[in-house]
């Protein structure tokens, strides 16, 4: 089908004289590729409280299992405790050679996700839909962000005197990497490698996610 059918189909009904509305900002396929898991940032951008704010706002409005609404948020910026976070979160367990992340890219802007009820299938739903919604809005203005399930969950919660146990870590801030999204198959490896600069992340093909 041709990019463009849509605008034809509605020249088609309605007269191409007509006024159209124009869409601003990206489509969701574009936000989709620019959410890329990233484990390296630029230091020099500075990630700040308001930033954090308007990505946690999104949880005041994404479903919930039986509309429960236990998850809880705690914005950490480099003001406000990101040196005690990142010594106890551990990126890019693919590649342990690397020590990820390298020396002057570390991320220095985190959301830690905890729950004020006891972890269940219904709690780990709306944590994958909190998790993936924050980081498609930093994508729609300009970050990149990582979404971190090996960190050490006790000195976490000491660290930041959180009331309630961590269970996800989002590091956010402008992303320095190029990743790339290449094709694989159900049969062949898929862990993430990288080559000559580019970080590579093999995908099936919706052909073989269809059963």
């Amino acid at each position: 089908m041709a990019d463009n059918y849509l605008e034809k189909r509605y020249e088609s009904c309605f007269g191409a004289g007509r006024t159209k509305v124009r869409r601003v900002g990206p489509t969701f396929d574009e936000l989709l590729l620019r959410n890329r898991s990233t484990r390296g940032y630029l230091k020099d951008y500075v990630v700040s409280r308001d930033e954090l704010e308007r990505i946690a706002a999104v949880c005041a409005r994404i479903p919930s299992a039986c509309n429960q609404q236990v998850l809880r948020l705690r914005l950490v910026t480099r003001d406000s405790g990101a040196d005690r976070v990142l010594p106890l979160v551990r990126m890019g367990a693919a590649l342990p050679e690397l020590h990820l992340p390298l020396p002057g890219t570390e991320p220095e802007a985190f959301i830690v996700i905890c729950s004020v009820a006891e972890e269940t299938k219904l709690v780990d739903m709306d944590l994958g839909v909190a998790a993936q919604s924050m980081l498609l809005k930093a994508a729609s203005m300009g970050l990149n962000g990582l979404i971190i399930g090996a960190f050490n969950k006790v000195a976490l919660r000491e660290a930041l005197a959180l009331p309630c146990d961590p269970l996800l870590v989002l590091a956010i801030g402008k992303g320095i990497e190029k990743i790339e999204l290449v094709p694989s198959k159900p049969e062949a490896p898929r862990a993430y490698y990288r080559r000559d600069g580019i970080h590579y992340v093999p995908k099936l093909q919706l052909s073989d996610l269809l059963i």
